[in-house]
């Protein structure tokens, strides 16, 4: 059993190893009695992809929140470029690029605008236009979110992820909904951003 003290500063990201870009160690999360997560370990090089696979409820999304500050681990250490994503959320968030499972957004809101205003939020974003294209969405940047088929709003989310041209991009269920061909750019896609 570990002291509270002691995890608390595990969270903190005081075990960070400069050699990686995230560190996870130990990382346990619990819903009341369900253990989401329990004892998962492991490191992300810088240029690295690296993914997590396993079934439903294995706890990849949790693990995914935790490592983004969106959710408080309970034990074990998360250190992401050195800073802890409990103490230090709005650091990360300059340099952290996050792509959700589920996303949501105002139903009236276009495509277009709501890349123009992910990308104000950066002090040096993408080009909007050119992931638009990339992915696919530039010809539906006037349509709004509701309008949007599930293929095409995963890649607005994709989207929305990387236009702040961020260190480290979190993707989560990076390519569901999206048919043999739009996976495949999406991988291409991230691949050269990685390079």
């Amino acid at each position: 059993m570990t002291s509270k003290s002691s995890v608390s500063d595990s969270i903190n990201g005081s075990q960070a190893d400069p050699e990686h870009v995230i560190t996870v160690q130990h990382l346990e999360k619990r819903y009341g009695d369900f253990v989401a997560v329990n004892d998962v370990s492991f490191s992300v090089k810088e240029g690295e992809i690296f993914g997590i696979i396993g079934p439903n409820g294995a706890g990849k999304t949790t693990t995914v929140e935790c490592i983004s500050g969106l959710r408080t681990p309970d034990s074990g250490s998360i250190s992401v470029n050195g800073l802890s994503p409990h103490k230090d959320r709005n650091r990360i968030r300059e340099f952290l690029g996050i792509q959700l499972q589920e996303s949501s957004m105002p139903p009236r809101l276009k495509v277009g605008e709501a890349v123009e205003l992910f990308a104000s939020f950066y002090p040096n974003p993408v080009d909007p236009k050119n992931l638009l294209e990339t992915l696919g969405l530039w010809n539906i940047k006037n349509s709004s979110f509701k309008k949007l088929s599930g293929g095409q709003k995963q890649k607005l989310s994709i989207v929305l992820a990387l236009v702040g041209d961020p260190k480290i991009a979190i993707l989560d269920e990076l390519t569901t909904g999206l048919d043999p061909e739009a996976r495949r750019e999406t991988w291409a896609l991230i691949e050269s951003v990685r390079d």
